[in-house]
């Protein structure tokens, strides 16, 4: 697929975030042919990232798919005022069969994290460039397929991690870390202190109509129906893999891309319910991980109950170098150098004038809007070019694993060191054997060998 290459970059914001990559500007507003789209989820961040897409590209959006018909058809309306065209996608309830119309030239996926990587295979399958919301998997093996199923096809998968296209970030890891201001790198907190796990005791409720709870749950065991699960799956372990999963995987994956960090050496964590144990939630609400590299450990804590460290950056990482410290988030950075020196400071980029639309939509994150613009904008010149994005599907796996040892290190009790090559714990066969979770009857779970 060609963008017609004009060297033209629509925005500030894309122009920083192309020209960080060494990316040359497309003119991707004023292509001759639009870009053909689909999305699979069309719930709150799966509307957010296609609605980013439409703001730099032109794109039309050819297909919509959810198990629940209600929010499927309320997305298809915005869409439809959203495109030039004014046209309504058509509408599927199953991913397959809109798939199966290898019309695609991009499948964006934002359904829940346990539908990741059967999705964003079968897109590749079809023949369609993936954008793929983190984690990338629930269990390691779907990881290591999807890397395997992305080398397969030859497509391009960028990963929903954009804090790599966050502005401000961007310009501290150019301006602070790349200038060796930190020196030497030997300790990085990260953390999250968001009062996000839903702590409520629901009773059963009839299954609606409009809803396809049996589609929903897929590959994950069948729960029993107390409401419609959306947004509120992240407190299941049967869907995700709770907040280490959904929030520490973007401090790690910045963290790393900050320091050109890769597999960690070994991982260690601890944690459980220890408050909020009144509530069907089962993911922890408290929770420590340590990473370990070579003379660095990086540590994550989350508690979903009481005050955050610092209440400028609730949910964060900071780097402790030689020379100074770096303190990031989605709202700011700070670099405090050691010694007499100035205090460098830097907040969010806001594109509210560029894009006025951002005000009035509902439930937007106005700070993460430019990064997802950004990110888009990357993965579409990784396309045009045939070369890696920011996010690449490999550097999404090792967030993602990454993550999910730690929880499979906290259920242990015992560290873990993953080797990528033999897709194993090292000297540690019941740790192994939790690579790869188990599938409901009726659903196949994709392993790397089926794309060799």
């Amino acid at each position: 697929m060609n963008f017609n290459r004009r060297n033209f970059i629509k925005g500030t914001t894309a122009a920083m975030v192309l020209s960080s990559f060494g990316a040359y500007g497309i003119d991707l507003m004023h292509a001759e042919k639009p870009i053909r789209v689909g999305l699979i989820g069309t719930g709150w961040y799966g509307k957010s990232d296609l609605f980013r897409l439409i703001q730099v590209a032109n794109v039309e959006v050819i297909s919509l798919c959810d198990v629940d018909k209600n929010m499927l058809n309320d997305a298809a309306e915005l869409v439809s005022q959203r495109q030039k065209s004014g046209k309504k996608p058509r509408l599927y309830s199953d991913y397959k069969k809109m798939l199966a119309e290898k019309d695609l030239d991009i499948v964006l996926i934002g359904s829940p994290d346990h539908w990741h990587a059967l999705q964003g295979i079968e897109a590749l399958k079809s023949g369609a460039h993936v954008y793929l919301q983190k984690p990338i998997s629930v269990d390691v093996v779907e990881g290591e397929a999807l890397v395997a199923a992305a080398k397969k096809y030859g497509k391009v998968i960028q990963v929903g991690t954009q804090r790599k296209s966050t502005p401000h970030l961007i310009d501290a890891k150019k301006n602070i870390v790349d200038t060796g201001m930190l020196g030497k790198v030997s300790h990085v907190e990260m953390c999250c202190y968001y009062h996000m796990r839903d702590n409520e005791i629901r009773s059963p409720k009839p299954i609606p109509e409009y809803f396809d709870y049996d589609f929903w749950t897929g590959p994950s065991p069948l729960l029993e129906f107390k409401g419609l699960p959306h947004r509120r799956w992240r407190a299941f372990m049967e869907y995700g893999n709770g907040i280490m999963g959904d929030m520490c995987v973007h401090m790690l994956d910045t963290v790393r891309w900050m320091l050109d960090l890769g597999w960690p050496k070994r991982i260690t964590s601890s944690g459980g319910i220890y408050v909020q144990k009144d509530a069907d939630a089962n993911i922890a609400d408290t929770q420590t991980a340590v990473f370990e590299y070579d003379d660095l450990d990086c540590v994550w804590n989350h508690r979903s109950w009481g005050t955050p460290a610092d209440p400028d950056y609730p949910w964060s990482f900071i780097l402790y170098g030689e020379k100074g410290t770096l303190k990031g988030s989605v709202m700011q950075y700070e670099f405090i150098p050691e010694g007499d020196g100035k205090t460098i400071q830097k907040d969010v980029i806001y594109e509210r004038e560029k894009y006025p639309e951002d005000v009035t939509e509902k439930d937007i994150e106005l700070h993460a809007a430019p990064a997802t613009r950004g990110h888009m904008l990357d993965f579409l010149a990784a396309i045009d070019q045939g070369t890696k994005p920011i996010a690449n599907i490999q550097e999404g796996h090792i967030s993602t694993a990454s993550c999910i040892l730690a929880n499979m290190a906290m259920e242990l009790k015992r560290p873990l060191i993953y080797n990528q090559e033999s897709m194993s714990v090292i000297e540690d066969p019941e740790a192994t054997k939790l690579l790869q979770r188990g599938y409901r009857e009726g659903w196949k779970h994709p392993v790397p060998g089926m794309f060799s």
